[in-house]
């Protein structure tokens, strides 16, 4: 099977910085777009930024000038460095990858989320 697992979550203060982290193991033949979403309390899980294989990226509006997406293919990784934090980007913050795996085809898998709390 296939496991996303996030690291790097956090408390820090607004206009500070954080890096997320988010490694694929298992049987991965291979692994197309990855991506971040974050859902707050009372609202709907949301796109933040997503990265093809190729290193195509795309960003919401929110995210934009601010976060910055990239991926390392050979370590199955998938990264989120945050800058310039806002109160309002507190959320819980998933990773998610569409990944083919041995017998079991192209699927897209979650982690299981990080906190991210960005105090004012």
């Amino acid at each position: 099977q296939v496991q996303l697992v996030e690291s790097g979550g956090g408390l820090v203060q607004a206009g500070g910085s954080l890096s997320l982290s988010c490694a694929a193991s298992g049987s991965i033949l291979r692994i197309d777009v990855m991506g971040w979403y974050r859902q707050a309390p009372g609202k709907q899980r949301e796109l933040v930024a997503t990265i093809t294989r190729g290193g195509n990226t795309n960003y919401a509006d929110s995210a934009k000038g601010r976060f910055t997406i990239s991926r390392d293919n050979v370590k199955k990784t998938v990264y989120l460095q945050m800058n310039s934090l806002k109160a309002e980007d507190t959320a819980v913050y998933y990773c998610q990858g569409s990944v083919t795996a041995w017998g079991y085809g192209v699927n897209d898998y979650w982690g299981q989320g990080t906190q991210v709390t960005v105090s004012s």
